[in-house]
């Protein structure tokens, strides 16, 4: 059924708003406040609203009065510090902007909407009146069974994906795909690879390409880079009639200084901290919103929900949690001011993660949301009646950072460095994990995660399956961002295309099939999922073979006898006749086998499967003997 909204035809301002945003508690502004076509004393036209609390004059501007500022003034609300007026005669796609009169020091300045739904593509800067509605969504399928697809007991495999750099058109100025141009495309290159969700890396919009959409001006819009809101739509709709869930990269930790977007907006620092020990980002040379002002608050409450509710995305990735959670994140002794208890957390962004994740829960029960998280905070993962930050997923930034290093090492030298391996059995279970191999670790002079390898050019490509295997082997949700599945040789470029023709080479087609082999595998048998989350799913069978740089694990499902035995073999010598314990006698059928020919393999492994015997191994009553591939990995189950 094509779903296809009302208008909202009334955007004025009512006092339960004004209160509500002054409280700090209203998550739905994007109705209130930007510019709302709409119609008025039976005339259409367009309803301004803009939070400018320290000017004394704002007036909006725009071809419609030649750029006017006095020509279009808008009148206070009351005290609340929002600015509003009608005007009749503006339609979709008028052009505007506020001119801003501060009280103070004379500041005068020409601002971009904060609430605007659609932007100039950059560099230009203006604001855009778009209406959203209409839209014939046909993804009810999808949003009726989505909460079923993305549960702590669902295969959630991640693609993470930069819009921009994806794929291009080099016969047409090398320019990036459109948003329905990327649309069938991408589809389909995620069910032939298996993914469940799409991970968008930031498209709200931003002036500058180079910060990869991180350092956000529109936080009620998708760059207009790629299209208008509509086309961003057919996009997510399009993924969605196919499958895919889409999540979004959420961006409340910082933002840009450039004089269009939210800084000193009406002559203050109105979004951001005043002092720069809480105001500026030393690592990104940015802003940092003030958690504590109530307005702002409800500024970033409504952003997350506008999302979910116009665009029906099914999860929220929040970047830089950890530098939102630490006042001294990133600063020196002196360089930071300390909460009122006299201690290094940030008290206020606390509470805005957790409102946040309240609201995105009550209101969307069936949709996710993740932390980018990279210390030892606790319960980021918990509900927050239990102390927690509420959120449904952390990632799991230690594995990936022991992974990589054990990974990098030559494997003579690997059994020296065993404990990278087995040390997240520690903590595994402490919180709610997805595992990320993300655009972070291919870019600034990491290399790629194939050339992160050790060896020659097939023991570089027998290593990245084997650690696609171990990644989707291990308990917790996956990511990977793109290029992983083509083996890119070279480390991710925003201004650039992936590589495909790499496909072309039979040692790179071999390791998309092999990680489209495991991503069927790990959806299809419920054991690699339906306890991510619980230590119930994950049972070691040995992790003291450091000399063989070896470990075998099983994960087991709900059913104790639904379960899958993972052997892992981190050398290029292969292991024949290698016994490994096992609880149930009968054939053990191998059902993911990385060194086999149709990956690039050698082609060692257990022709099908193996047989169980009344041989004790590992504390296990039987056992099977089995060939270890050279730098490859074997999963099996036992036939029931």
């Amino acid at each position: 059924m094509i779903q296809v909204r009302k208008e909202r035809r009334d955007p004025r301002l009512g006092e339960i708003d004004v209160h509500l945003f002054n409280e700090g508690t209203h998550a739905r502004l994007y109705e209130r406040l930007g510019a709302h076509l709409t119609e008025e004393d039976g005339q259409r036209g367009v309803r301004f609203s803009v939070w400018a609390p320290n000017a004394d004059h704002v007036g909006v501007i725009g071809d419609f009065n030649e750029w006017h500022g006095e020509a279009t003034p808008l009148q206070p609300w009351g005290s609340s510090g929002i600015w509003t007026r009608f005007v009749p005669g503006l339609e979709q796609g008028t052009i505007y902007k506020y001119r801003i009169h501060s009280r103070l020091h004379g500041y005068r300045v020409d601002k971009a909407d904060p609430y605007g739904f659609h932007h100039e593509t950059p560099p230009r800067t203006g604001s855009i009146v778009w209406n959203l509605e209409g839209y014939g969504w046909g993804d009810d399928e999808w949003m009726q069974s989505r909460g079923a697809r993305q549960s702590l007991s669902s295969p959630i495999s991640i693609y993470e994906v930069h819009l921009g750099s994806w794929a291009r058109v080099p016969e047409d100025h090398n320019r990036s795909l459109s948003y329905r141009e990327i649309a069938p495309r991408l589809a389909a290159h995620v069910k032939e690879t298996g993914f469940t969700h799409v991970e968008l890396m930031p498209i709200m919009e931003h002036p500058f390409a180079g910060s990869w959409g991180y350092q956000v001006t529109g936080y009620f819009a998708p760059t207009s880079r790629f299209g208008t809101p509509q086309d961003f739509m057919y996009l997510v709709d399009h993924l969605h009639q196919n499958g895919i869930g889409v999540i979004v990269d959420w961006v409340p930790a910082h933002f840009p200084t450039d004089e269009h977007g939210l800084a000193y907006f009406d002559g203050t620092h109105l979004y951001e901290h005043a002092d720069p020990k809480k105001g500026f980002h030393p690592d990104w040379k940015s802003a940092i919103f003030n958690y504590g002002r109530r307005e702002v608050k409800s500024f970033l409450l409504s952003s997350a929900r506008f999302w979910l509710d116009r665009y029906h995305i099914d999860g929220l990735r929040v970047d830089g949690v950890a530098s939102m959670l630490y006042l001294d994140y990133s600063r020196n002794a002196g360089e930071w001011i300390p909460n009122e208890q006299g201690g290094r957390e940030n008290l206020e962004a606390i509470q805005l993660l957790r409102e946040m994740n309240e609201m995105a829960y009550r209101d969307f029960p069936d949709i996710q949301t993740y932390a980018e998280e990279s210390t030892a905070w606790p319960a980021v993962s918990r509900p927050t009646y239990v102390g927690g930050l509420g959120f449904g997923f952390k990632w799991d930034m230690g594995w990936m950072h022991d992974t990589l290093t054990y990974f990098s090492k030559e494997p003579v030298h690997r059994k020296f460095h065993h404990d990278q391996l087995t040390f997240r059995s520690i903590y595994a279970f402490h919180e709610s994990f997805v595992m990320p191999l993300s655009h972070d670790e291919v870019v600034h002079g990491k290399g790629s995660l194939l050339s992160k390898m050790p060896g020659d050019a097939w023991q570089k490509r027998a290593n990245l399956r084997l650690l696609y295997a171990y990644m989707f082997a291990q308990s917790g949700k996956k990511l990977l961002f793109m290029g992983a599945e083509l083996g890119q040789w070279s480390e991710w470029n925003h201004d650039g295309s992936l590589d495909w023709h790499l496909l072309h080479d039979e040692g790179h087609a071999g390791i998309m099939r092999c990680l489209a082999h495991l991503n069927r595998t790990y959806r299809s048998v419920p054991a690699l999922h339906a306890r991510d989350a619980s230590p119930e799913g994950f049972h070691w069978v040995d992790a003291r073979d450091v000399d063989q740089s070896v470990l075998c694990f099983e994960r087991v499902g709900a059913d104790p006898s639904d379960r899958v035995l993972c052997a892992f073999n981190f050398t290029p010598v292969p292991r024949h006749n290698y016994r490994i314990g096992v609880d149930y006698e009968g054939r053990w059928r191998e059902i993911v086998n990385t060194d086999a020919t149709e990956y690039g393999g050698s082609g060692q492994g257990n022709m099908g499967g193996v047989e169980s015997t009344l041989v004790p191994g590992h504390g296990r009553r039987a056992s099977i003997l089995v060939t270890l591939p050279p730098l490859g990995a074997v999963f099996f189950q036992p036939e029931r």
